[in-house]
């Protein structure tokens, strides 16, 4: 499993780190499936064994909506999932009907693969959008991943789920709640291009062993994931597939009960691990090589996200990043360009903590140095709104990868 630490996140003191493995009650497995032509894993599976299994979903806000998010939107029991399959190499997205009836297929034989009513099975998928997906091996694929399920079997997953990802985006924590009960949370995520907020190219798959109701599996995703997939991009591009789903097995037999002091906790632990899983899609940008946060204050709610964004998608501002040069000139068009008018703008600049300008101004100032994670902050003329963005530089390396997609 990949080493994190960032200064940005920190992990609540509540929690173990493991070195892998599935909250109880879970089994995944991957396997190839021949949709992928170099052979790789393509096709995974993950299957809850408690038919008490409640569940919380999130999906893109694209109007281009993939034939998977279409079928888990209008034909499963999204408080209740017991089962997801998932695909890499093909997003079947805009692939009319037909990408419809393979969406249903893949539901259909998870299905029998998990020994539940097709309702509790949701479908994922991943890859090239607007060709139609190779279904000879998934069926098969399917099936073989069910002889294969294992409570270890999160490595797998991932792999069968990953497609330009340059490393693992993983973990699994045990988790010590007030009440002195003990749950574990895991989690897999694949992304790392077409990313931007509303909320990103990603898969996010997450268990928890704890016993909770449906409203607070709901509630505590809501939040988790608008301050962390809401809060990340890499190049300012909406997907068609995104997709993040919260599995509680109940298996632990611990109950986190609502507006609890152990609600509170696990909400913290979900926050902490959400946060540090969409840090890391940044940090893979794709081939980047840098990642930037920049913090707006001041203003109201709509000034400083619109700043933000400007700061965060601007490609002179990534490029800079990526070259570690401070010209923070580029973040002041950015500021610019998101809030036009007649008058000069007096903002404020910093970069690292180094004030570069003040009141719209440009302050004498030693340059920052620039390490692997660098802030800007930003500062409107007013009070009481903030947000933040968490980016990638722009590589030589990202402009290949997306050069090359499907050649």
């Amino acid at each position: 499993m990949t080493a994190f630490a960032s200064r940005w996140v920190e992990p609540p003191a509540s929690v173990t780190e493991r070195a892998g493995g599935l909250a109880r009650g879970f089994r995944a497995a991957g396997v190839p499936a021949g949709i992928k032509p170099s052979g790789d894993p393509d096709l995974a599976l993950l299957v809850s064994s408690e038919p008490d299994t409640v569940s919380a979903a999130r999906f893109t806000r694209s109007g281009v909506l993939a034939a998977p998010v279409v079928l888990c939107r209008t034909r499963c029991r999204l408080d209740a999932l017991r089962a997801v399959v998932v695909n890499s190499g093909n997003a079947n997205a805009a692939t009319g009907n037909r990408g419809l009836e393979d969406a249903a297929r893949m539901q259909g034989a998870g299905a029998m693969a998990a020994g539940v009513h097709e309702e509790l099975v949701a479908v994922a998928s991943t890859g090239v959008i607007g060709e139609p997906m190779p279904m000879d091996g998934v069926p098969r694929g399917i099936l073989a991943a069910r002889t294969e399920l294992d409570a270890d079997g999160d490595a797998a997953f991932w792999r069968a789920i990953a497609t330009t990802d340059k490393f693992e985006k993983r973990l699994s924590l045990d988790v010590a709640l007030p009440s002195g009960g003990t749950v574990r949370v895991s989690a897999q995520v694949k992304g790392a291009g077409m990313i931007q907020p509303g909320f990103a190219t990603m898969l996010c798959f997450v268990q928890t062993d704890a016993a909770l109701a449906p409203e607070t599996a709901d509630l505590l995703l809501g939040v988790c994931v608008k301050r962390s997939f809401e809060r990340i991009s890499v190049d300012g591009q909406l997907s068609t597939n995104d997709t993040v789903l919260l599995m509680a097995s109940g298996a632990s037999g611990v109950v986190v009960a609502p507006e609890s002091p152990d609600e509170l906790a696990l909400g913290g632990v979900l926050d902490y691990a959400l946060r540090r899983l969409a840090l890391q899609i940044v940090r893979d940008g794709e081939g980047a090589a840098r990642t930037g946060r920049v913090e707006v204050t001041g203003g109201d709610d709509g000034a400083v996200e619109r700043v933000a964004r400007a700061v965060a998608n601007s490609p002179l501002v990534k490029a800079a990043l990526h070259g570690g040069d401070a010209n923070w000139g580029r973040v002041a068009q950015a500021v610019g360009a998101a809030l036009p008018g007649t008058a000069p703008l007096a903002f404020d600049v910093a970069i690292d903590g180094v004030a570069v300008c003040s009141g719209g101004v440009a302050l004498p100032h030693e340059p920052p140095a620039f390490g692997d994670e660098v802030e800007y902050a930003v500062a409107l003329p007013g009070s009481g709104a903030e947000t933040e963005v968490f980016f990638s530089d722009l590589s030589h390396e990202y402009v290949r990868v997306n050069a090359e997609y499907t050649t």
